[in-house]
């Protein structure tokens, strides 16, 4: 293993590499051309926007895979901020980057100078040398926060004002700290820096291929909320197709996939999955388009996303995942690579999954064979309602630990975080502020409220409603807003779609 300096570099193997930085730490990633400045606010990725194209954030580890960086990427800076928001890094333990490959060998170490007033660190680079990618070592200290850095590298930042009463209500207001968030974050509290943003969708995916490197899981995206922002606009359709639970025609299935998954779904305990004709035109499209270019890829060569994919054929779900694969020549060869491979193992088995399609391609050039499978669970009125119960139970535990009172299901509070998290996913943006510039209180008197305190916590990616929840709870902000007790009533939403798969809203009211 490499013991970096200030400076020092390293030529990286192919593959994904794991960047982890253990402590009291925000980590976060910005994805920029040769001129240094992103692309677009999705370049940025932060605890309220875990994802980009070759890149995903967890906790405190960044995953980023070289090869599956947007098209012009050469370059991704690996940041750290304290995990507590306006803390000097001087007053926290010094940080080391660890970095590891593929295979999880260690590659390299970082501990940079002990920082003083700075509140953000540059610790490292990912950057394209060549036709081949090397690390470099940084150390280069902020002392204006992820604000700061963001605007150096591009990104649009907007400042969060204090919310005016609402017209019509006596002092209506949201929670949650003010200041600086970059657009494309999740926020905790209406006009509030929130953190991370969280979701309800298990949308794991076939790891790498047995016959093409580099087509890992789909990144899942994870919990956060630390900064009630004005969020990313992230790129998405408008859901088309069936009111939630509308029955689609079952998929033939001449190849017999269906059997040998049921039968591999049983072993394990699991219930069997049946096969669905929109699922099954909406793998065909994506398998026909890798084939066309040559190359696994999860999402489209027009930047369309699996949850897009989906919608987009009619099928709304509350939950989805995909496999994306080169090299088998039959279902039974693509079931058995799948129960080889762990995550991929995972997704197959998935207890959630009610249904599945799957399509192959071929590669007129290389003869390469492609498949798709994608695996969901329809959003049907009742396990929508479901969904949202659990969340408010969830939350209602977290208030309980905390020694306050519950707070009651509001319908008209659920109604209008029903519609936001809808209008998130129709209209592609993430923000407390609609494009239509209303806030969460004018939403709710929209909806016929009369509470004169509201407050929001929104979310995107998480996959059920224990990971959203602890993702809120994890981030001072969205924690301030469950647990304020002034608050008495709640209301949940939630839609799957979208570039990030899964949009939640959490509407509180007193």
């Amino acid at each position: 293993m490499n013991e970096l300096v200030p400076g020092g570099n390293l030529p990286l193997p192919g593959g994904a590499l794991t960047l982890r930085v253990p402590g009291p730490f925000d980590v976060s990633a910005l994805v920029t051309d040769e001129s240094g400045k992103v692309g677009g606010d999705v370049d940025f990725v932060f605890y309220n926007q875990p994802t980009a194209p070759g890149v995903r954030l967890r906790g405190d580890t960044l995953t980023v895979d070289p090869a599956r960086l947007r098209t012009g990427a050469a370059r991704v800076t690996v940041a750290i901020s304290p995990a507590d928001p306006g803390t000097p890094l001087g007053r926290l333990p010094a940080p080391t980057l660890h970095v590891t490959d593929a295979g999880g060998r260690p590659l390299a170490r970082f501990t940079p100078s002990r920082p003083e007033r700075e509140t953000v660190l540059l610790l490292a680079e990912l950057y394209r040398r060549g036709t081949g990618w090397k690390l470099r070592a940084l150390g280069q200290g902020y002392a204006d926060g992820l604000a700061g850095v963001a605007r150096d590298f591009g990104v649009d930042i907007v400042e969060d004002a204090s919310p005016a009463p609402a017209r019509g209500t006596a002092g209506a207001s949201s929670t949650g700290p003010g200041g600086p968030t970059a657009r494309g974050s999740s926020r905790a509290a209406a006009s509030a820096p929130a953190r991370p943003t969280p979701g309800t969708s298990p949308r794991p995916t076939a790891g790498p291929p047995p016959h093409r490197p580099g087509t890992g899981p789909r990144p899942s995206a994870a919990p956060d909320p630390h900064r009630p922002a004005s969020v990313p606009a992230p790129r998405s359709e408008s859901p088309t197709g069936p009111r939630p639970g509308a029955p689609g025609s079952p998929a033939p299935d001449p190849t017999g996939f269906l059997a040998l998954v049921n039968s591999a779904r049983a072993k394990a305990g699991s219930p069997p999955v049946s096969l669905d004709a929109r699922l099954a035109a909406a793998a065909q499209a994506h398998v026909a388009d890798m084939a066309a270019a040559g190359h696994l890829s999860t999402e489209s060569r027009d930047g369309t996303s699996v949850y897009q994919r989906v919608i987009h054929a009619g099928y709304a779900y509350l939950t989805v995942g995909e496999h994306l694969v080169s090299g088998p020549r039959s279902p039974a060869e693509f079931v058995a690579y799948c129960l080889r491979t762990e995550q991929a193992r995972h997704t197959l088995l998935e207890r959630v999954f009610t249904h599945a399609g799957l399509a192959q391609a071929v590669d007129p050039r290389s003869g390469d064979i492609y498949w798709t499978a994608l695996w969901a669970r329809p959003l049907t009125a009742g396990n929508l309602a479901g969904t949202a119960d659990k969340v408010v139970e969830l939350t209602n535990r977290e208030r309980a630990g905390a020694g306050l009172p519950p707070l009651a299901v509001d319908p008209l509070l659920a109604a209008a975080a029903q519609a936001h998290s809808t209008d998130m996913v129709a209209r592609a943006f993430y923000s407390h502020t609609s494009p239509d510039g209303s806030q969460p209180w004018d939403r709710a008197a929209a909806a016929g409220s009369r509470r004169r305190t509201i407050g929001e916590n929104t979310a995107c990616g998480q996959r059920s409603p224990a990971e959203v929840v602890e993702g809120w709870m994890n981030s001072p902000g969205h924690r301030a807003n469950i647990l304020k007790p002034d608050f008495t009533h709640i209301g949940i939403g939630f839609a799957g779609g979208g570039q990030m798969g899964t949009y939640w809203t959490q509407l509180f009211g007193a």
